[in-house]
């Protein structure tokens, strides 16, 4: 059987300072930041979708790309997860037992890397080869997402970083390898019934 490990003596005491902040901080800033911790990842759907929406109207491959960004998401999530399974770091709220804004999680909900920052990190990359724009503030929102898990003490700083890692490099190779297949505009595909998902229907009929 293999044991849970123990992160605290990696950056612990890190750990401590940035509950302890939170602990010392105004009460409607631990609430900000607890709700943008459990309900922010519903921003970078909103940002996919918002993606997709502009990019059919660009071309049937800018759309693709935008239609791969959950893709992408869902494989850096059962990559993160896969290592969560096999490192099985115990979450500090439990190594250390200090009191933290959100509810420790049961036993066996391993803490490292974070899932969290890992989906974060992968719809940030992942959506900034579909839009500067859009893909900006997703990693903007995505270094928030991170930073607010450990203020609400659910991960240490280096499950963060590894979610973001695991994040990173799943989005770039899954995005390099996406822009590496042939043009899709004369796929068969854009003419059927599916060619609003590639292409705004206006675009379709006057193709």
């Amino acid at each position: 059987m293999i044991l849970a490990l123990d992160g605290s003596s990696v950056d612990g005491s890190a750990y401590r300072y940035v509950t302890d902040l939170a602990e010392d901080s105004p009460s409607w800033l631990d609430a900000l930041v607890s709700f943008w911790s459990t309900y922010g990842l519903g921003l970078f759907a909103v940002l996919m979708l918002l993606g997709w929406w502009r990019a059919r109207r660009e071309s049937p491959g800018a759309a693709l790309a935008a239609l791969a960004v959950p893709v992408v998401v869902v494989v850096a999530y059962g990559v993160d997860l896969g290592l969560k399974l096999l490192v099985r770091e115990d979450r500090p709220c439990r190594s250390l037992r200090v009191a933290t804004l959100e509810a420790c999680p049961a036993p066996g909900d391993w803490s490292f890397p974070s899932n969290h920052a890992a989906i974060a990190a992968a719809a940030g990359v992942a959506l900034f080869f579909v839009s500067r724009r859009l893909g900006t503030v997703a990693i903007v929102a995505a270094g928030v997402m991170a930073a607010s898990r450990v203020w609400v003490g659910a991960h240490y700083p280096h499950d963060i970083a590894a979610g973001v890692l695991v994040g990173t490099l799943v989005a770039t190779a899954m995005t390099t390898a996406l822009r590496r297949l042939p043009d899709v505009s004369g796929h068969p595909l854009v003419a059927s019934r599916l060619g609003a998902l590639l292409l705004a229907p206006r675009l379709v009929k006057s193709g």
